[in-house]
């Protein structure tokens, strides 16, 4: 999130979960065990190209925004807001970081200091150790099984790009192709597709692992034809700007099939789109 300053993040927790009304206790992986959830009643969604999204990380949640998805924090939503937003006709998306380590989330206590790196440029987060999967993968693990318990449809995991910046670890490209395969996986395994986001570099191995794309800033960058893999292949790409008008980058947006808007960095209701 905010690529500007680099990505955001949040982690895990069914503690969270099962400790609220919202969402059942069975297989949360809360005790620190990776265990294996049951098979998915039904294949995960693959969202085409060319829907309309809204992307609300902060403020009171606004369910009337007229798209056809909703993405939305994993912590701060509800089943409820999820299931009002499903009786509205729309698909959602649980943002959850998988890559950094956010002080204020109910789990944050379970990350132990040594997989805790460098801050990512926001207050209280800091990357993760990506190559300890040995910790990570269960609390990973845990904090999708929420997604899944308050009724999701899909996971946008973020800061999925570490080996590219300062994390403080020796990270490199193996580890987060390793890293972001098991992610994938892991939200696979509870039913729900699960989107790439950034990490252009990686797409060509990972295109066949993510089921969408999340991309920030790829206009005012000047690689937003990088993402054409995802459209190809008939997968949505989900793309916002901060710092561009629409006027400057609507017309590329739409010649390339992307789902793109411009939004401000605190990420409330406010939208501009295509």
């Amino acid at each position: 999130m905010r690529r500007a300053l680099l990505l955001l993040a949040p982690l895990l927790l069914l503690a969270a979960c099962t400790s609220s009304p919202d969402g059942p206790d069975e297989g949360d992986g809360a005790d620190g065990g990776s265990t294996r959830p049951p098979a998915p009643s039904g294949p995960h969604w693959k969202p085409k190209p060319g829907l309309t999204w809204q992307w609300q990380l902060k403020g009171t949640l606004d369910a009337t925004v007229d798209v056809q998805v909703y993405d939305i924090d994993a912590f701060d939503q509800s089943a409820a807001a999820v299931a009002d937003l499903h009786r509205r006709g729309r698909k959602v998306i649980c943002y959850v970081s998988t890559g950094a380590w956010e002080n204020w989330r109910p789990d944050a206590a379970r990350f132990p200091k040594d997989v805790l790196g460098k801050g990512n440029g926001w207050d209280g987060e800091r990357w993760l150790d990506i190559r300890r999967t040995d910790v990570l993968e269960p609390l990973v693990a845990a904090r999708l099984d929420m997604c899944r318990a308050k009724g999701f449809d899909a996971v946008e995991p973020d800061n999925m790009d570490g080996y590219r910046n300062d994390t403080g670890f020796p990270l490199k490209a193996a580890d987060q192709l390793r890293y972001n395969e098991l992610v994938a996986r892991l939200a696979h395994d509870r039913g729900l597709g699960v989107g790439l986001k950034n990490d252009l570099d990686q797409i060509p191995p990972l295109l066949a692992h993510f089921d969408f794309a999340v991309n920030e800033q790829c206009a005012q960058y000047h690689e937003c034809d990088r993402l054409t893999p995802f459209v190809a292949a008939g997968k949505a790409v989900f793309h916002v700007e901060y710092e561009l008008p629409p006027a400057r980058f609507c017309a590329q947006s739409k010649k390339l099939g992307l789902s793109s808007m411009a939004k401000k960095y605190d990420l409330q209701v406010w939208r501009d789109p295509c």
